[in-house]
């Protein structure tokens, strides 16, 4: 009886259970609509690009001149600026003391040029004048002393060698009185105008050393190059900034009172595009609400692509022409947004 009717009844039971089964299992096909509907535009022919919102000034990436550690910073990001505002400033204790060497350098070469200028001291002359008076006596008392000796009538009653030395003290003594007198006349005179001229060149040398200093100074505070809103601030107080282009910039400031889209057009609907044509663009995943663009201008050079979408005919060595355009004030973007941009096309 179970070989009969229950082999049978077994198999239809397995049967049913897998039918039931594939048929729970079957995928249900239906029609979902997206979150936000795709960009559109009401254009017969249209370029589509994407675009990235930046400062109408561009994103400009403070750096530093000299590399140092950050003693103070003077901003935070979100924060207006203008122009000249400080930022950020390194150690300058190695600068301050370079500086504060090259100003006593300054007023040492100062105070030579005064001293230099002045001279004679009133006080110098009285002396030159008792040395010409003290050479003149001893000139007058050697020649005496000569005419003494030259005045003997028997020449036996003298040895030669004595009346050669009075003859040569009497040239000594108008020597010195040659001597005195010309100090004299140096000290009247005063100081030579070469000599002033080296030490004014001293002076003019050791003042622009001191301002060299002062500028290394001053580079050690980083100012805002313009007026404009700090979109992001990296830099922190004690950690060491390294100079020239960062990865990541220390200050990234930009004019945000008018904000531009950089859209890329691919190159081969690059001729495609005119500077009158119309332009809508939505915030990326945003369609709903479109902005209207204005054009600006081309950049005449054409680049590498860099926002790659993973499309399968899409290669690496893509490049674009990039196109500005401006955002209507008041629209509800931020820098760094990316846009979806469709251009009226020819």
């Amino acid at each position: 009886m179970f070989t009969k009717y229950g082999i049978p009844v077994m198999a239809a039971l397995a049967l049913t259970f897998a039918t039931i089964s594939v048929a729970r299992l079957r995928p249900v096909e239906s029609k979902v609509e997206p979150y936000t509907p795709p960009p559109s535009a009401e254009f017969k022919g249209k370029v589509g690009a994407v675009g990235i919102v930046e400062a109408s000034s561009e994103n400009i990436a403070v750096s530093q001149p000299l590399p140092g550690l950050v003693t103070a910073v003077y901003v935070k990001a979100g924060d207006r600026v203008v122009k000249g505002q400080r930022l950020f400033s390194l150690d300058d204790r190695e600068i301050r003391a370079e500086l504060a060497l090259r100003e006593s350098s300054l007023e040492l070469s100062k105070a030579k040029l005064e001293k230099l200028a002045a001279s004679p001291r009133p006080e110098e002359i009285p002396p030159a004048n008792a040395r010409v008076k003290e050479a003149e006596a001893q000139l007058s008392d050697a020649q005496i002393q000569l005419q003494l000796i030259e005045s003997v009538r028997d020449k036996r009653a003298i040895r030669m060698e004595d009346l050669e030395r009075r003859r040569r003290a009497v040239a000594i003594a108008e020597a010195k009185l040659e001597e005195a007198r010309a100090t004299l006349g140096l000290l009247r005179a005063g100081t030579w105008s070469k000599d002033i001229a080296v030490a004014r060149a001293e002076v003019q040398q050791a003042a622009s050393q001191v301002e060299r200093v002062r500028a290394d100074l001053e580079r050690l505070t980083v100012t805002a190059p313009i007026a404009g809103e700090i979109l992001r601030c990296k830099v922190r107080t004690g950690a060491y900034a390294a100079a020239g282009p960062l990865a990541q910039p220390l200050i990234l400031l930009g004019s945000v009172d008018q904000l531009h889209v950089r859209a890329d057009v691919d190159e081969r609907d690059a001729a495609r595009v005119r500077s009158g044509a119309a332009v809508v663009a939505s915030a990326r995943g945003d369609a709903r609400r479109k902005f209207s663009l204005r054009f600006i201008r081309f950049e005449p050079f054409v680049v590498p692509k860099k926002n790659l979408t993973n499309d399968a005919t899409e290669r690496v060595d893509t490049r674009v022409l990039q196109v500005i355009y401006a955002l209507e004030k008041g629209v509800p973007v931020f820098p760094g947004q990316q846009m979806d941009v469709l251009i009226e096309a020819n």
